[in-house]
């Protein structure tokens, strides 16, 4: 829970203490009294909350989820639009030292405070390992924006999830941007 979420739960659970003390103090006040009637706006200080939650309701059921990030086609033919040289950095567990999966692998590459999203594949018999710096073909989901940026010598950093786990620098661009 963040530091605002705590204090309108707080808020609440004060107003809602404040609204029932007045509900108390109304009941055995005498009617017509001072003390009768400032419970009485007292008790109305709870109100603003109920239109808050319904509004939050309203709200919540009126938002679309939100749209799916953009990303290759299921099924799409691995177009190389790069060649980099790629240095993995070696895994902090030793028993994810091994060598790279066959198969297609995605990630970020990133370049100053622009990423774009990429993706490689280590063939059947290539042998990728960490540690060692390979050439390999790189293809971008959107080579227009991307390959401007990345003339041959650009140095970048590989993203996979919330880590940096590979450093590299464009050998060629196999692809013009469209």
């Amino acid at each position: 829970m963040t530091t605002i979420q705590a204090r309108r739960q707080l808020i609440v659970i004060l107003l809602l203490c404040v609204a029932a003390v007045a509900a108390v103090i109304r009941h055995y006040a005498e009617r017509g009294s001072t003390v009768h009637n400032v419970s009485t706006v007292m008790m109305l200080l709870w109100l603003p909350v109920v239109g808050s939650i319904v509004g939050w309701f309203y709200a919540r059921l009126q938002r679309k989820p939100p749209a799916a990030p953009p990303s290759f086609a299921p099924g799409r033919a691995f177009e190389p639009q790069a060649l980099v040289e790629l240095t993995l950095r070696p895994a902090s567990i030793p028993a994810e030292d091994g060598p790279v999966a066959i198969g297609e692998h995605r990630f970020v590459l990133v370049v100053g405070h622009q990423g774009f999203q990429s993706r490689w594949q280590v063939a059947p018999g290539e042998v990728v390992r960490r540690g060692q710096t390979h050439q390999l073909h790189v293809e971008f989901l959107t080579p227009q924006t991307a390959l401007p940026q990345l003339p041959q010598g650009t140095p970048f950093r590989m993203l996979v999830g919330d880590a940096f786990t590979g450093d590299g620098r464009v050998l060629q661009v196999l692809a013009p941007a469209a």
